[in-house]
């Protein structure tokens, strides 16, 4: 599923980065992902804050099995702050993703991380719930993807021992994960239709959400100002 493109030089891990050991993940050990865990916790429900979890500690597993160099804390704060606008009591006009991105890119940029590697964590959040991209773009943005999926929908779940998914599962429970984020898609939908139109948001509004009507991109070509 990956693209052969070779590796931008930035990816590259040094061994100065200091880890610990988390249900039994090693992970990266700095000040900028523990304010990454502290932002995701306190502006996600807990259901929601476990997913996140779940979804960095995945794709830092996914990682280890392909063994290419990435940057692990680039990583960790896209991973753990990909949902961050989901459950926002005050969204802004956009797609939650891209509100999410923005407040993460802010977030690196306030830290000292150069715009480059800020940048790459807008892209790996704007993009990680449209995998026919984001699994093509650089190996960050691919590996968050492959988490998130892995955790949401179980996109690779048999390639992961079962008794490592058990233990990331013991120490983050699901805690319906389901149907809670099932609900929070389903609000998007009801409060802002028009923000759903091109993501997977739009799945859960027409399954789900009576009188649900998301602006068709048929009607913006056909509707279009020229004459022919």
């Amino acid at each position: 599923m990956r693209s052969s493109k070779a590796k931008a030089p930035w990816t590259v891990v040094t061994s100065s980065v200091p880890t610990r050991e988390l249900a039994g993940v090693l992970v990266p050990d700095t000040p900028l992902v523990a304010e990454a865990i502290a932002m995701a916790r306190a502006r996600s429900e807990p259901y929601l804050f476990n997913h996140v979890m779940r979804s960095w500690l995945f794709a830092s597993i996914v990682a280890e099995q392909k063994g290419e160099p990435y940057d692990t804390e680039v990583l960790a704060v896209s991973a753990l702050l990909h949902d961050i606008a989901l459950s926002d009591p005050s969204p802004g006009p956009l797609r939650f993703e891209v509100e999410g991105a923005n407040t993460a890119r802010d977030f690196a940029r306030e830290r000292g991380v150069d715009a480059r590697r800020s940048q790459l964590i807008w892209d790996s959040i704007a993009l990680n719930s449209t995998p026919s991209i984001c699994l093509h773009k650089e190996t960050e943005a691919a590996l968050c993807t492959m988490g998130v999926a892995l955790d949401w929908g179980g996109w690779g779940y048999d390639d992961i021992p079962a008794e490592r998914i058990a233990r990331i599962v013991a120490k983050f429970p699901r805690r319906d994960m389901k149907q809670n984020f099932m609900k929070a898609v389903c609000g998007l939908c009801e409060r802002a239709p028009e923000k759903t139109y091109d993501n997977f948001a739009r799945d859960f509004g027409t399954r789900f959400v009576p009188g649900y009507k998301a602006p068709s991109m048929v009607d913006v070509l056909m509707e279009s100002p020229f004459d022919e």
